[in-house]
């Protein structure tokens, strides 16, 4: 579900842009962290069936997967987050901090005129 919510809020920006500059969208760029995560196929499928019938039908939608960035308590070494390594990689700990996580964002709409 949480899927289809993004992908309406993004179709309806996106929309909102076609119908100010007269064009039809080809394709869309948005990031995420990984407290937010979106399953790509999915985010895809939910948007296809929005956009059907639509100046938004047959884009390309880009999903970049931001990783989260952790803080090690013991050596200060900051580094990538991995829930299948969660230490730190220089040192070992499982004390670390983890840093601000990406939000969701919609980056970049390529557009071309009707």
């Amino acid at each position: 579900m949480h899927e289809t919510m993004v992908a309406q809020s993004i179709f309806e920006s996106i929309q909102q842009l076609t119908n100010e500059h007269n064009a039809r969208a080809v394709e869309a760029t948005i990031s995420c962290g990984q407290f937010n995560p979106i399953n790509d196929e999915v985010l895809n499928f939910a948007f296809d069936l929005i956009a059907k019938g639509t100046p938004c039908e047959g884009m390309k939608l880009n999903i970049k997967h931001i990783p989260l960035s952790a803080s090690c308590k013991q050596c200060g070494v900051r580094f990538d987050y991995d829930v299948y390594k969660p230490g730190c990689p220089d040192c070992n700990s499982m004390e670390f901090d983890f840093k601000e996580d990406a939000p969701l964002l919609l980056e970049e709409i390529e557009l071309e005129p009707n």
